[in-house]
């Protein structure tokens, strides 16, 4: 029987009322893919419960069984009687890190992914086989061809990389163009600083024509979701911390981000600091102020762009937008308002691509079954842009694009909302 009192888990609320009607298995990625039970929201569910009641050991296969959870969401929110199955599944992580603790998670989690200059030098390496010359080689002489499959997955995944990170050529203060009309601060994420500089540059360019100061703060760390899903809650409660005190130095109305999964976890600091006193209050706060930055555009008086994009432009929900933060008409709205641009709805467009953060390198077969579903319903629309706002969604859809051979951009929103400010034409 397994008893300690002094772990940390779920409580019976969380699993007991489960009356295994079935609805979740209807919109799960993972049991679409291989029609297991134990692949299944509501098979999650009933592990965890003989689990945690002695029925079952803790174990690592498990655990296993937990991280295969893609946390979409979808069934949480389908479920009648209020049971968050991808919630316990996260939750079930992080105990079995406390009886079977992973070393390397401390390591990279507490001391590197918190600490903005150590993953600049850890991702170095990509900057240069970008810089030299030698991606472009590969592909010009089809050596990408040769890769192993996961390998030549793993590169597609990468966008073209910027020359240093948008941490370090970004002023922390951006005057609004005009008058300023609004003064607020921006969240820039680890992988928009490292990955999708252009990206969040023009996020920056965006909100100042259109009346925004903009403050960035230069020693902002990881949002705290990667240590969340990887069983380690208490070094993203660090990490919240730390983000807290230094936005509350910014001295802004709202704080802003073009990360979907930042977004979605920043908004739940209340949440993940309401058992701390010192930080339940503050953390409240903050999260109240955070807003997508699709959320934001669309809450104040958008400049309307009069340059225009004359193409086919379809776009596909981040599970933590739309469902983790309830947003999802904005960005509809701000591709519909472009000259030019023909919007197609996609079919199924809420339902995950696959990527969930590292679904790509831990469940490699499985997130490209599920990527499958997603780029064939994006062929159907015969579109010239994918248009998405989480990097991990936009990394994830690369690779489906180049396996399936699409001739299609992916891009953020307000990347395309930019290009039409500055008068292009395509």
């Amino acid at each position: 029987m397994f008893q300690n009192e002094n772990l940390l888990q779920p409580s019976q609320v969380e699993y007991l009322n489960c009356i295994r009607c079935g609805l979740c298995l209807a919109v799960c990625p993972t049991y679409r893919e291989h029609l297991s039970e134990t692949a299944s929201p509501r098979g999650r569910v009933g592990l965890a419960r003989k689990g945690l009641e002695g029925e079952l050991d803790l174990s690592p296969n498990l655990a296993g069984q937990m991280y295969a959870c893609f946390d979409c969401m979808a069934c949480n929110d389908i479920c009648p009687v209020g049971i968050r199955p991808a919630d316990l599944a996260v939750e079930m992580r992080h105990v079995q890190e406390q009886i079977h603790p992973t070393g390397w998670k401390k390591t990279f989690f507490g001391k590197i992914l918190p600490k903005p200059g150590r993953m600049e030098t850890v991702t170095w390496p990509l900057r240069i086989y970008e810089k030299l010359g030698i991606r472009r080689l590969v592909y010009s002489l089809g050596l990408k061809k040769l890769l192993p499959g996961k390998i030549g997955d793993l590169e597609a995944m990468l966008p073209h990389l910027p020359k240093r990170p948008l941490r370090q050529a970004l002023p922390e203060f951006t005057g609004a163009q005009g008058k300023e009309q609004y003064r607020v601060a921006f969240f820039l994420g680890c992988a928009q600083s490292l990955l999708f500089a252009e990206q969040s540059a023009a996020s920056i360019r965006v909100m100042t024509r259109n009346g925004c100061s903009v403050v960035t703060p230069r020693e902002t760390v990881c949002c705290g979701m990667p240590a969340l899903g990887y069983g380690r809650p208490d070094l993203a409660r660090d990490q919240a911390r730390t983000n807290i005190a230094l936005f509350e130095k910014a001295n802004v109305e709202m704080i802003v981000t073009d990360c979907a999964t930042c977004g979605s976890t920043l908004k739940d600091y209340g949440k993940i600091l309401s058992e701390d006193p010192d930080w339940a209050g503050r953390a409240k706060k903050f999260s109240s102020e955070i807003r997508d930055i699709s959320e934001f555009l669309m809450s104040i008086p958008l400049e309307k762009p009069q340059g225009s994009i004359h193409a086919r432009v379809t776009y596909h929900d981040p599970c933590h937008l739309r469902r983790g933060q309830g947003v999802w008409e904005q960005p509809r709205e701000i591709l519909k308002m472009i000259k030019g641009v023909e919007f197609i709805e996609l079919t199924e467009a809420d339902w995950c691509c696959g990527s969930a953060g590292s679904q790509l390198i831990t469940h490699y077969e499985t997130s490209l079954k599920v990527l499958k579903r997603k780029t064939d319903n994006i062929s159907n629309t015969q579109s010239d842009y994918i248009a998405s706002g989480c990097p991990g969604c936009q990394m994830q859809l690369n690779v489906g694009i180049q396996r399936d051979e699409l001739k299609i951009e992916v891009v953020h929103p307000v990347t395309l909302l930019d290009r039409a400010y500055n008068g292009k034409k395509e």
